[in-house]
């Protein structure tokens, strides 16, 4: 993927660092939505464009919800979450991770993206340098530069097996003047999933520089390595006093994307600070949605493993397809819920997006939305019904013989 590149949206460009209100201006447009678009009103089209499963809420869920509205849970709350989800997230964390995580370093968000949003408004000032690790789901990428912040971009590589990161790289773009470094493992886009080993270089290596680091749990569950019940993450390893801040929702493991609930945990000495954010953001995350995610920790193990499970299996039943079609290289994703693919010849990702949803009736995300390393690739979420994902599998692979006999 080449050196580390400096952006401001994708790609160097003059005038940096920019005001936070010109970045904002500056910001590019979703190619997933320009995608997304393109198949607006057709109900011919198999969707699979959007990271997020086609299966509801599940129920026991939902009944928290309902039982909590009808206690009238509709009021104001603590800033950082109430007391007792924040006690539950302690005990999960703490049981998952193998390391105790106090309830106060735990602040509950409206989201996972506004908890990446705060994360980074704690630490982050304008003119900061902020090292992300790309194909990387663009709003975690643009957060920083909306704070004014220069962005270096590490790309990982892909290989037949699976998407690496060149680790020498990493640490080189990690210099002295980097106020953070943000990781999403398991990867959106890739599945790529960074090992304990590689976390340990990468957690001293900021020790050293004062480097802050934010990683990005949200497909900590969804991890497909016999035995494993979770991705490698840096809260087993760091101290209470590191500079280290996991972002997390109840989004993907517990098909909770609408609900817009996730959360933080900080060092110490950032639970302060993160109330005010939340105050001055949301003010608290709503109460009867909270009683929802107390209710999806407390009876919510089993049908996490069932998701993972069953996710494991479309994934293989996915690449084993995906690979059948000539020219495809499609590296295993070792999380996550997305196949990253990519197709002889064609380099335009978001043409053959839009060509596939006018041709083939088939949607699927650009792999230039994750950023430049992802261009030429394709993102496609398999957190869907399996009759839907042979049904798409067969248009793709109908179409790919078509245009390979015509040339086009």
């Amino acid at each position: 993927m080449g050196n580390p590149s400096t952006a401001t949206g994708f790609g160097p460009g003059p005038g940096w660092p920019l005001e936070p209100r010109v970045a904002v201006k500056n910001l590019p447009g979703s190619k997933i939505r320009e995608v997304a678009n393109a198949g607006f009103g057709r109900t011919d089209v198999l969707r699979f464009w959007f990271g997020e499963s086609d299966e509801p809420t599940p129920g026991f869920i939902k009944d928290a919800a309902v039982a909590a509205l009808a206690r009238d849970e509709v009021f104001y709350t603590h800033n950082n979450g109430r007391e007792d989800l924040r006690l539950e997230l302690s005990a999960y964390l703490s049981t998952l991770h193998g390391q105790q995580i106090e309830p106060k370093r735990i602040s509950v968000t409206s989201s996972g993206v506004s908890a990446l949003m705060m994360a980074a408004q704690a630490i982050v000032s304008p003119g900061d340098r902020v090292v992300v690790v790309t194909p990387l789901w663009p709003n975690v990428a643009e957060i920083p530069v909306i704070l004014g912040a220069e962005v270096v971009r590490v790309g990982l590589r892909p290989t037949p097996r699976a998407w690496k990161v060149d680790l020498e790289e990493l640490l080189a773009a990690v210099t002295p003047k980097t106020r953070l470094l943000v990781i999403n493992s398991p990867s959106n886009p890739t599945g790529w999933i960074l090992s304990r080993d590689e976390q340990e270089v990468i957690l001293a290596h900021a020790r050293k520089l004062g480097v802050w680091i934010l990683a990005d749990d949200v497909y900590e569950r969804l991890v497909y390595r016999p035995g494993i019940n979770c991705a490698p993450s840096f809260l087993e390893i760091c101290g209470p006093e590191d500079r280290v801040i996991g972002a997390n929702s109840f989004s993907k493991s517990w098909l909770m994307t609408g609900w817009r609930l996730g959360w933080l945990v900080t060092p110490k000495e950032l639970e302060v600070d993160i109330g005010k954010l939340i105050e001055f953001n949301t003010s608290c995350a709503p109460g009867f949605i909270q009683s929802a995610a107390l209710a999806a920790l407390r009876h919510g193990e089993g049908f996490v493993q069932s998701l993972r499970e069953d996710l494991h299996h479309k994934r293989d039943r996915l690449l084993t397809s995906l690979k059948s079609i000539p020219g495809v290289e499609a590296p295993t994703p070792h999380g996550g819920m997305y196949v990253f693919f990519r197709m002889m010849g064609q380099n335009d990702s978001v043409q053959l997006a839009k060509r596939l949803v006018s041709e083939a009736r088939l949607g699927l995300a650009p792999g230039v939305a994750f950023g430049p390393e992802g261009e030429g690739w394709m993102r496609w979420c398999f957190a869907a019904k399996q009759a839907g994902l042979d049904e798409a599998v067969e248009r793709l692979h109908s179409w790919a013989k078509q245009n390979q006999s015509t040339g086009v």
